[in-house]
């Protein structure tokens, strides 16, 4: 109501007795665009003679963009009804607290972000022109495939450097979202795939679709990838690590304006969400590993000794 009041007020701010040109400049406005493109299809709202923008001009379509981001609102909102519900089920089943409570956020994540991510994609599928912002050619499917694949290295490399400064900061590398959320995986496996699969793909539509393709056709690019890397570090509520957050929006906005296809940001963060949790549920395992080869390193030595 407040963004369609504000857009009225901007178009009626239009002097009706002047020339084209003239009308071209005084209509125009930051705030209209960014309302317009915001409520509608998210098409380009920039001038034509703006020709290296990378958008398409601007075209009347629905409001796909407002109605993925409520989705997604509602999908991280909704459990909180059904926590006391679905933790006393757990506990009538004998368990104790931590392990009803990490059984209650495993099967609600799994369930709300998986219909949040069916529904979403209905809303998506009836949008033929939801992703069709970019002027000029996309790359081609390999390509975003093979760009997905190495943007994962790139995060790697990313939040390598992240947590080195960060712990040169004297921050703590372990991360408290990460550690609760194996834990949640581990009492329920299911939740794996929405960590893994569900989580990356809404986000992505999310932040780089609706946020960061909103603000590139008002702004430009590198204020709209800091403000959706922005956004994207403070949904994780882990604010220790936000520049390691920070550092991962950036890379995968810089993924999506490179091959301008939403599936390779997507393929870079299932890859890393799957890595990580490959990694932390397999730790013990791991460190096994490492100190069997550590006492083989050793008795070696002092055999050549």
């Amino acid at each position: 109501m407040i963004l369609n009041s504000l857009r009225l007020f901007f178009e009626s701010s239009t002097i009706e007795e002047v020339s084209i040109s003239e009308r071209n400049y005084i209509m125009p406005t930051n705030q209209k665009k960014f309302i317009d493109n915001f409520l509608k299809n998210g098409s380009s709202s920039k001038p034509n003679t703006k020709k290296d923008s990378g958008y398409r001009t601007k075209s009347k379509g629905k409001k796909t963009p407002l109605y993925v981001l409520l989705i997604f609102i509602a999908a991280q909102l909704s459990p909180i009804l059904f926590i006391a519900p679905t933790l006393s089920y757990f506990q009538g089943q004998g368990m104790d607290r931590a392990a009803a409570g990490a059984a209650t956020s495993g099967w609600l994540i799994f369930l709300t972000m998986g219909i949040g991510f069916v529904i979403t994609l209905l809303v998506i599928f009836r949008d033929k022109r939801f992703f069709d912002i970019w002027r000029g050619a996309k790359s081609s499917v390999f390509m975003s495939v093979v760009w997905g694949l190495l943007g994962f290295l790139l995060l790697l490399i990313g939040q390598s450097l992240a947590a080195m400064i960060e712990m040169a900061m004297g921050i703590d590398p372990g991360s408290e979202n990460t550690a609760s959320l194996v834990t949640i995986a581990e009492a329920v496996p299911l939740a794996i795939v929405s960590i893994v699969l569900f989580g990356p793909i809404l986000e992505e539509l999310v932040f780089r679709r609706v946020l960061f393709g909103s603000l590139n056709q008002t702004t430009n690019f590198f204020f709209a990838t800091a403000i959706s890397a922005l956004v994207f570090a403070l949904i994780h509520f882990d604010f220790t690590h936000l520049l390691l957050y920070f550092t991962t929006g950036l890379i995968l906005a810089f993924l999506y304006q490179k091959t301008k296809r939403i599936i390779t940001p997507i393929i870079a963060h299932i890859c890393l969400n799957g890595y990580v949790m490959l990694i932390q549920l397999n730790m013990d395992k791991i460190l096994e590993f490492q100190k069997q080869m550590e006492e083989l390193q050793t008795a070696g030595f002092f055999f050549f000794q």
